[in-house]
C-alpha cells in the first residue's frame, strides 16, 4: 500500500525519523584552549612557568632574606644552616639572590621583547603591505641589523649609555627586531592578496584600517609564538651582557649573579650553577608554552 492509499484510507503514514541535529560550530578559542592541553609539553611549560613566577614573587613572603645582606662567610657550600643554596664571594644568601633576582630577570625579558616586537610588526608591517620602494629601503635597514653581531651591538649602546637596567632593557629590545620583522613582513604579503582585504579595499578602507585591523589580526599567531621566544632571547642577552660585567651593578639579577662569581666557578660551582638553572627552566618553560602556542593555533598541527 502506498502513502497516498494509506492516506486516502485514514491511516497516517508513519513519521519520517528527524534529521540529526548538526554539530554546534566551536568557538575558535574553546578549539584553541582545548588543542593547548592536550599538548602535555605545553602544559608542563606551564607548570614551570608558574613554578618560576611563584617563586619569583611569593619568594620573598615566605623566604624574607634581604639578598644583599653578608649571612654568612663567602662560598659557603649548599644546605648550610644559614644559607640553604650556599653564599657568593661577599657571603651573601644565593637563594634571596635567585628570588630577589627573578623580578628584574622577567622585567627585563618582558619589557625588552614588547619592545623588539612591536618594532618589528611595524617595520614588517609596512615592508609587506606597501612594497615596492618601501620595502625594499626597510629590508635594507633590517639586514643591517641582521650583519651584526646582535650581543655585540647591545654591548655597544650599554657601554655608550651606561649599564643602567632601563638601557640595558632598551639596548636588548633595539637589537632583537630583525626576524620579527621579517615573520610579520611573510605575513603581511601572504594575506593582502586575499579576498577579504581586497574587499575590504574595495569598500573604501584607509591604509591604517587595512594594516591594523584588517591584516593584522590574521598575522598574530605566528607573531604571538615570536613574542613568546623574543622573551626568552631577552633573558639570554641580559645574562650575557651581566656574564661581561655590562649589567646593572645596582639591581639584582640572575644574570648579575652568574657575572659577578663567574671567576669561582671551578671553587665554588652553586654560586653560577644554580642561577643558570634558574634561566634554564625559565627559557624552556617559554619555549614549551611558545610551542603550545603554535601547535595549537595551527590547524595543520592542531590534531597531532
Amino acid at each position: 500500500m502506498t502513502d497516498q492509499t494509506a492516506t486516502a484510507a485514514g491511516v497516517s503514514a508513519p513519521a519520517a525519523d528527524p534529521a540529526p541535529d548538526a554539530p554546534r560550530p566551536v568557538h575558535p578559542a574553546v578549539e584553541f584552549f582545548r588543542a593547548f592541553a592536550r599538548n602535555q609539553s605545553a602544559i608542563l611549560g606551564i607548570l614551570l612557568l608558574a613554578l618560576v613566577l611563584l617563586a619569583t614573587f611569593l619568594g620573598p613572603v615566605l623566604y624574607p632574606v634581604d639578598p644583599y645582606s653578608m649571612v654568612d662567610v663567602p662560598f659557603t657550600p649548599p644546605l648550610g644552616d644559614y644559607a640553604p643554596f650556599g653564599t657568593d664571594y661577599l657571603g651573601r644568601d644565593i637563594l634571596a639572590g635567585i628570588i630577589a633576582g627573578g623580578r628584574a630577570t622577567l622585567a627585563v625579558g618582558g619589557t625588552a621583547a614588547a619592545i623588539s616586537v612591536g618594532i618589528g610588526i611595524l617595520i614588517g608591517s609596512l615592508a609587506g603591505y606597501f612594497g615596492g620602494v618601501m620595502d625594499a629601503a626597510l629590508m635594507k635597514v633590517t639586514e643591517f641589523f641582521q650583519i651584526l653581531p646582535p650581543l655585540l651591538l647591545a654591548m655597544v649602546l650599554v657601554t655608550i649609555f651606561g649599564a643602567s637596567l632601563p638601557i640595558i632593557t632598551v639596548a636588548i629590545g633595539a637589537v632583537a627586531w630583525p626576524q620579527v620583522a621579517r615573520l610579520a613582513r611573510a605575513e603581511f604579503l601572504r594575506i593582502r592578496k586575499l579576498d577579504y582585504v581586497a574587499a575590504a579595499r574595495t569598500s573604501g578602507a584607509r591604509d591604517a584600517y587595512l594594516i591594523f585591523r584588517v591584516i593584522l589580526p590574521g598575522a598574530l599567531p605566528p607573531l604571538v609564538v615570536a613574542a613568546g621566544l623574543a622573551v626568552g632571547t631577552a633573558i639570554l642577552f641580559e645574562a650575557g651582557l651581566s656574564f661581561l660585567g655590562l649589567g646593572d651593578p645596582n639591581t639584582m639579577s640572575w644574570g648579575l649573579i652568574i657575572g659577578q662569581n663567574r671567576n669561582y666557578l671551578l671553587d665554588a660551582w652553586w654560586t653560577v650553577t644554580l642561577p643558570g638553572v634558574a634561566i634554564f627552566i625559565t627559557v624552556l618553560a617559554i619555549s614549551l608554552v611558545g610551542d603550545g602556542i603554535n601547535d595549537a593555533l595551527n590547524p595543520k598541527l592542531r590534531k597531532r
